[in-house]
């Protein structure tokens, strides 16, 4: 793994570049982070707009407790019981999956889901990537049909709401466990959460003093999977980080690597949901591990690694 945080260059909002591999010397700041983000939301397709707002309905739906698209025939509620329903996330995410299976197999199907959501997170902010990944986007939803494309909207309204809920948890780790995807086939054997939870607290330095001195830390995992244990550390981090008053969002760089191009997007969306800078590489860390002169084809950089802070630091380490 290379000294990352020494190797920190300038990055356009226009660029997509991991902190180890930007050309030194670029000083281009012709447009600002403000003008950027309202040229991405005007180039954002009419597919991506219309499932952005058919999610706003499932969200919507949640706080009566059942989605709207697929609501189900109303029951007597027993006397004495309060109308209001809790919505078990996970519960509806597995009902909204087993839809999708009467057609195709489970594995296509999340395979297919983990693709397209990670798809519809990374293009509206990385522009380098998007003519590709709005390709792959759209030759993977059309492998379904009318009824069945609106049930991927839910399943990834439904993911956001479980984390929302509970944040520190591998949501879609646990999700491949129980539907039985880490099959010796797929060769996919997630490490427990709370064991994850144990292994950071043993691990985690004193960090604010080390954030005070550096700005920000680097968490990195060359075998990443789902990314429970990168979680786990984060939010390790994150309350050392708030006992010192200080946001972990703006403190705390995650670079990740794994062979298996569907976990390692699972670690992108749930990285990308917690709204952690980071940046995940789909190759062998042992054959391809991250150097200077990756190419960033298979680099999937998170929401918040384009936000002013990170890239404003990015700047400064130019210099």
């Amino acid at each position: 793994m290379p000294d990352i945080a020494s190797k920190v260059n300038v990055l356009r909002l226009e660029e997509t570049a991991p902190f180890h591999q930007l050309p030194k010397g670029e000083k281009h700041m012709e447009t600002s982070n403000k003008r950027y983000r309202e040229k991405l939301v005007q180039q954002i397709p009419k597919h991506i707009a219309d499932n952005l707002k058919y999610g706003e309905n499932v969200a919507e739906g949640f706080k009566k407790g059942v989605s709207k698209v697929s609501e189900k025939p109303n029951r007597k509620k027993p006397a004495g019981k309060n109308s209001e329903k809790h919505l078990d996330a996970r519960k509806e995410f597995l009902r909204v999956f087993r839809q999708l299976t009467y057609r195709h197999r489970s594995w296509d199907v999340w395979s297919d889901f983990i693709i397209m959501f990670a798809c519809a997170l990374s293009n509206p902010v990385d522009k380098n990537h998007f003519d590709e990944r709005e390709a792959l986007y759209l030759r993977t939803i059309k492998k379904y049909n009318k009824q069945e494309q609106p049930l991927f909207s839910e399943l990834a309204a439904y993911t956001v709401v479980a984390l929302e809920e509970n944040q520190e948890q591998d949501f879609l780790g646990s999700i491949y466990t129980e539907l039985g995807l880490n099959s010796k086939e797929h060769e996919q054997i997630f490490t427990p959460y709370h064991v994850c939870e144990l292994m950071a607290e043993i691990t985690m330095e004193d960090i604010v003093e080390k954030v005070k001195k550096d700005r920000y830390i680097t968490l990195n995992d060359p075998c990443c999977g789902a990314g429970a244990t990168l979680i786990a550390g984060i939010h390790a981090a994150r309350k050392r980080l708030e006992k010192a008053n200080l946001n972990y969002q703006n403190h705390i760089l995650v670079a990740a690597q794994d062979i298996d191009m569907v976990v390692a997007l699972m670690c992108y969306i749930q990285l990308s949901l917690l709204g952690v800078a980071a940046y995940i590489k789909v190759g062998n860390s042992l054959t391809e591990p991250m150097t200077e002169n990756d190419s960033l084809d298979n680099y999937w950089f998170t929401m918040m690694y384009f936000s002013d802070i990170w890239s404003m630091r990015r700047l400064l380490r130019s210099l």
